[in-house]
């Protein structure tokens, strides 16, 4: 991928995924919810509860949960849908 391209818009997707809209018009959907689950971590698993998942927002381009940032993806991860 080339040049930069940010995230315009997320919504949720059930189960613990998001649909990304980004920049240049490509949208995909990301299941959040499995790489917690493969990947736990104390900060990212208070995400797999639902209603705190859900309050992701969009900022400077990327999505972000928590009131830090205390988790988000590289813009290029979520533009592949393979969350590394």
């Amino acid at each position: 991928m080339t040049g930069c391209i940010d995230v315009v818009s997320a919504s949720y997707v059930p189960k613990l995924k998001i649909c990304v809209t980004f920049s240049d018009g490509t949208r995909q959907i990301v299941d959040v919810g499995d790489f917690i689950r493969r990947h736990p971590h104390p900060m990212h698993d208070r995400f797999l509860d639902e209603s705190k998942f859900k309050k992701f927002r969009v900022e400077n381009g990327n999505v972000i949960w928590g009131k830090s940032g205390a988790m988000e993806f590289s813009v290029e991860s979520l533009h592949s849908g393979h969350l590394l």
